[in-house]
């Protein structure tokens, strides 16, 4: 980032010295232009309004040179002065002699004089070096008066100034380069005093105060960095507890494998070791089973298969098949509801209902009942599970829908529960971009509202 910014400030620093050169060479010459323009015809109208030609014409006099006595003082070392006829030909010039020089009547400037008054052009060397510039003026007698002036073209000009701008440009790469240094410290200091900072908030502020543009930035990274390291402690914390949650029934499988492998069960007691067994394989199995549903519903990229379909119909199926298995804890299970339409994935809302009802008679006590509803609340479907077992303490409400987490551990282990079941639920609950409501009251019972 640092030699990008160095790179960048330079090559700025270049474009902006050689464009600013360029056209204050051009400026410049424009100008410069104008006034030779001027110059040259100044001067002729000035020499016009001398009468020297006019005198000097009427003596009839067409040998005429610079030592004359009309002409001795139109010497000029930066001005060419060339007097010509009407047919053309040349009368006096003050640079060579006339007499050498070839008919004009074929220059732009004098055909334009002659006919408008005045003309002027402009002619350029062989060499592109140098530019004359001609203006020509038509006096009373006809004649003509033609000023000159040499100057140096813009390219000549530009090349002669080459040394200077790479001078120039030379040295505000050095002064870029040692501003580029110390503007990019000033700027990378606050990110990196805030990559070392990112726990403690009142550090990142004060940092980030110089630019107030990157408070956003802070905020906005402060609050990923969050997000990663409570991910990561959620991981932690996760496989942590599937640790816990696998090794126990698989401890007890072996330890009573064991036992009956060195055969130091009594045969009576084999029935009972081989239940213990059993229930222990079985609650591994739905540990796993959780586990990987959780891990499906973890991956966002999942395509979910939505369509529209009764509720009312979903969970009244779901709730007669979990009627027997609630008549065997003696939990009267029962169901009421009304026909809602909605677009949801019929296989996650059976899993979200059985896991509902399972948890209602789990935590219910003998004899207990749970209550089953769907209804259309302003548009909404709402599927309400209600119980009137153990309760959930209010410290607690906000935590049950984290993975593994029970309120007692060891009444849940005892009635079967895995501590994913409500996570499970919440997970659908997102997918369907729906809310859950929960009332609870120790041994009073829980309500769940699902609102889709």
């Amino acid at each position: 980032m640092k030699r990008k910014i160095n790179v960048t400030l330079t090559i700025i620093a270049m474009f902006a010295v050689v464009t600013s050169t360029i056209a204050i060479i051009i400026v410049s010459y424009n100008l410069f232009e104008n006034q030779v323009r001027n110059d040259v015809r100044v001067s002729a109208e000035l020499l016009d309004d001398t009468g020297v030609f006019d005198r000097a014409y009427s003596s009839r006099n067409r040998k005429i040179t610079v030592k004359d006595k009309y002409f001795k003082h139109l010497t000029n070392e930066r001005l060419r002065i060339t007097w010509i006829d009407r047919d053309g030909t040349v009368l006096f010039d003050n640079d060579t002699d006339a007499t050498r020089l070839e008919n004009h009547s074929n220059r732009p400037e004098f055909i334009d004089a002659m006919k408008e008054g005045n003309g002027q052009s402009i002619r350029t060397s062989d060499t592109f070096k140098m530019n004359t510039y001609y203006y020509a003026i038509r006096i009373d007698n006809g004649t003509v008066i033609r000023v000159s002036m040499e100057a140096r073209t813009i390219a000549s000009v530009f090349l002669a100034s080459l040394p200077t701008i790479a001078l120039i440009v030379l040295g505000i790469i050095i002064v870029c380069m040692i501003i580029a240094q110390i503007l990019t410290k000033q700027i990378i200091a606050p990110i990196e005093k805030m990559a070392e900072n990112l726990d403690n908030d009142s550090d990142v502020d004060v940092q980030t105060a110089t630019y107030r543009e990157l408070i956003p930035f802070a905020n906005k990274i402060r609050s990923q960095h969050e997000k990663v390291l409570k991910s990561v402690k959620s991981r932690q914390d996760f496989t942590a507890n599937v640790s816990h949650e696998l090794k126990t029934p698989l401890a007890a499988i072996s330890g009573y494998a064991e036992l009956i492998e060195n055969k130091m069960v009594e045969p009576d007691q084999e029935i009972y070791f081989a239940k213990q067994i059993h229930a222990n394989a079985d609650r591994l199995l739905s540990v796993i089973n959780d586990i990987i549903s959780l891990s499906e519903l973890d991956h966002n990229e999942e395509v979910h298969n939505f369509e529209e379909v009764d509720l009312n119909k979903i969970v009244g199926e779901c709730v007669d098949e979990l009627v027997f298995n609630a008549s065997q804890k003696k939990i009267l299970l029962s169901y009421s509801g009304t026909q809602v339409n909605k677009m949801v994935d019929v296989n996650l809302i059976r899993e979200l209902v059985m896991n509902l009802v399972q948890n209602a008679v789990r935590y219910n006590n003998e004899g207990g009942h749970v209550k089953v509803t769907v209804s259309d609340e302003k548009g909404n479907g709402v599927i309400c599970v209600k119980d009137d077992g153990i309760g959930i303490p209010a410290d607690s409400l906000e935590r049950v829908f984290e993975r593994f987490y029970r309120v007692d551990k060891s009444r849940s282990r005892e009635r079967g529960g895995t501590g994913l079941g409500l996570a499970i639920v919440k997970h659908i609950v997102e997918i369907h971009n729906g809310r859950i409501e929960m009332e609870s009251e120790i041994d009073k019972g829980t309500t769940i509202r699902i609102i889709l």
